[in-house]
């Protein structure tokens, strides 16, 4: 009986009236359409004049003597790269700050979470000089670093929470058969931690795609160019005439292509990543 009337009440609490229905469908519906209005006049404008064969123009004509799928390669090596070493620091770092006990744990967690506060514009001029210096400007390895760097608060963040829901006596057990934390980590945790781990990967891979502000400062060749960086190229390049306006129009729908691909396939795995660790019993 007693289960019963919880239940209910639980049912009572996240209940909602038909009246409110409606008025969060249409407001949705709205949004949606707000949402459509520039995307289909990109469509529409990327068909002016040749109509299908802008596209077909962009991909087999280079732009300022590199050709359009390198700056996809650009754009992939950077975000694949950024996300691997992203996952290995926050995977690590989430773990420790979960489950091991150190001299000054919370300490150095506070200041991690402090970085969060910290934007990209600030990080600009020492990652500069830093790069400078080491000799990685204009090489991928800048790009790679820096969007790492400015993720690495808010995955060590994720990564904590997520392993903070995993029970502490998976490890007690392992350190009764003879386990060591680096045991208990890749072989109990680790694979345990999947969901938030795939969720930190797609999320900064979007991210890398869609950053323009690194790939603008510290990138000035062509050819290490981002799809983002190469939108000022394709405008030099192109124009602004009626021809070549809807050329423009269609590099930047196939700039936009990788982005949403990657969230429709990995839409899933963000979801059960966000709301994995969120509920602790």
């Amino acid at each position: 009986m007693k289960k019963r009337k919880e239940k209910e009440l639980e049912q009572d609490l996240f209940s909602i009236s038909k009246a409110n229905r409606r008025v969060m469908v249409g407001f949705l519906i709205i949004m949606l359409a707000l949402w459509c209005i520039p995307i289909y006049s990109l469509l529409k404008d990327s068909l002016k004049v040749h109509g299908i064969e802008n596209y077909w123009y962009v991909l087999t004509n280079q732009v300022n003597g590199v050709p359009f799928y390198q700056y996809f390669i650009n754009s992939i090596i950077n975000a694949v790269c950024a996300s691997a070493l992203l996952v290995l620091i926050c995977s690590f770092a989430g773990f420790a700050f979960s489950k091991i006990e150190f001299a000054g744990r919370k300490l150095i967690y506070n200041f991690v979470l402090m970085c969060l506060a910290i934007s990209g514009p600030i990080l600009i001029i020492p990652l500069f000089y830093i790069f400078k210096t080491a000799h990685l400007y204009n090489t991928h390895m800048a790009i790679i670093l820096s969007e790492c760097l400015i993720t690495i608060p808010f995955g060590v963040l994720m990564m904590k929470n997520f392993f903070d829901g995993l029970p502490m006596e998976l490890m007690e057990s392992a350190n009764v058969d003879g386990a060591s934390i680096q045991r208990c980590f890749f072989n109990i945790y680790l694979p345990l931690a999947k969901p938030a781990i795939i969720n930190l990967a797609v999320l900064q891979i979007m991210w890398s795609f869609q950053d323009f502000l690194f790939p603008l400062m510290f990138l000035t060749k062509d050819s290490a160019y981002t799809t983002t960086v190469a939108v000022n190229a394709f405008k030099g390049a192109y124009g602004m005439t009626p021809q070549n306006l809807g050329r423009y129009n269609a590099a930047l729908v196939l700039i936009s292509i990788p982005s949403i691909l990657i969230f429709v396939f990995a839409q899933k795995f963000i979801v059960n990543g966000i709301t994995s660790g969120a509920v602790k019993e």
